[in-house]
């Protein structure tokens, strides 16, 4: 058995997809917990709502300022270590007495579950050329799967044991990880050590070399706005008129999403096969025909279904498309392209939930999709522009 097949069997494939999941779920706990968590800290629930803010900072600082240590240090060392700290920063949470060191271990556990970014880098890096996008679009689905059903998750669990317990059980289940991991990874190579600041003043050199990972940074800030914009927005629909539903039942429609988000594994393995750039153009036609459907939400609850689930088809294939690409750049530096990709996500899915509250607030539902179905309509006419472009230059040069 080789090296590659050992590290990537079907039982770690499947380990290293929960890792990402459960990971990236610890941003997402509290989100339905805010009411609850603001009043065991006799705090607003709007001051609460800074706690999301923490965690969504926390993770953006580990993507950018300790995911591209993975090209210099032992992935698995790394991975081990920012598991224990979230261990760490789990219990601080769960076992709190404080709003302020809530709000610090909110923070730290952020940090430390862009560990789930390391994961990804790993994985692509030992995968053969022919199956790697397939392989990280199962570990893609595992974090997708994380994202859309923690809330689901959190909302009951506590109902049912209460808000500390979440965090409780999620140390515990961070804690059987990392020991998973650590018997069952590959140490790295000994690689050429890297000054930090070196390595992060290579992310501009390698923005400005790769013009397909500026291609597909833009690409992706896009389509998880877009995703983002509608996970923020639901909200806002679903607990007003005709709606009226409880936090508990809006958290129930991260199920639809989920189901949406399985096909990553399938836009994977499309990739793969050299249809990256048919799939780009495919899946944003999807999201943008999708806000379309989901322009008549407040009408429809079977609207809203469709709509949520070719939402999360279309921006969660363009994000495994995206990443296929990419990781054939530059080999030795998949962890700092990695962050790069990922930090541009994240602005996207910042901005997405800014322009939902704005956007649902001035100009109500409708408005809110119109500007949902701007985000794949911009990512299509670049797109387009960029292949025109492609073309032109192929005729100049051709003999």
């Amino acid at each position: 058995m080789t090296d590659t097949t050992l590290a990537l069997s079907p039982a770690r494939m499947m380990l290293f997809s929960a890792t990402t999941g459960i990971m990236v779920a610890n941003l997402y706990y509290i989100q339905p917990l805010l009411a609850e968590v603001s009043a065991s800290f006799h705090h607003t629930i709007t001051e609460a709502g800074y706690l999301v803010t923490c965690t969504q900072l926390g993770y953006a600082l580990g993507v950018l300022f300790i995911v591209p240590l993975g090209d210099s240090l032992d992935q698995k060392k790394m991975i081990t270590m920012m598991l224990a700290c979230n261990i760490v920063s789990l219990l601080i949470a769960a076992f709190s007495t404080q709003f302020f060191l809530f709000a610090f271990a909110s923070l730290m556990m952020g940090i430390t579950s862009s560990a789930a970014q390391v994961v990804v880098p790993y994985v692509a890096a030992r995968a053969p050329d022919a199956i790697r996008g397939r392989l990280v679009g199962q570990v893609m689905t595992g974090l997708l799967l994380g994202i859309l059903l923690a809330r689901t998750v959190s909302g009951v669990l506590s109902a049912w044991a209460g808000w500390r317990w979440i965090y409780i059980l999620a140390a515990i289940t961070v804690t059987f990880l990392m020991v998973a991991l650590r018997l069952t990874m590959l140490a790295d190579e000994p690689q050429k050590s890297m000054p930090y600041r070196v390595l992060l003043g290579s992310l501009v050199d390698l923005l400005r070399e790769e013009p397909e990972l500026r291609l597909r940074a833009w690409y992706g800030l896009l389509g998880l706005g877009s995703f983002s914009m509608l996970w923020t927005g639901l909200t806002f629909l679903l607990s007003a008129a005709p709606y009226h539903f409880s936090a508990e039942t809006i958290g129930l429609f991260g199920l639809i999403g989920a189901a949406g988000a399985l096909s990553a594994n399938l836009a994977g393995r499309i990739c793969d096969r050299g249809y990256a750039q048919l799939m780009t153009i495919s899946l944003s036609a999807i999201l943008l025909a999708a806000w379309c459907i989901m322009s008549f939400g407040q009408y429809s609850l079977f609207a809203v279904y469709i709509g949520i689930f070719f939402v999360d088809v279309g921006a969660q294939g363009l994000q495994v498309t995206n990443q296929t690409v990419i990781y054939k750049l530059a080999p030795q530096a998949r962890s700092r392209i990695t962050a790069i990709f990922i930090t541009a996500g994240f602005i996207g899915m910042s901005l997405g939930s800014a322009l939902a509250s704005y956007f649902y607030d001035t100009k109500g539902w409708v408005g809110l999709c119109m500007v949902g179905a701007a985000l794949p309509i911009f990512l299509i006419i670049s797109w387009g522009s960029h292949q025109l472009y492609r073309s032109k230059n192929r005729m100049i040069i051709k003999p």
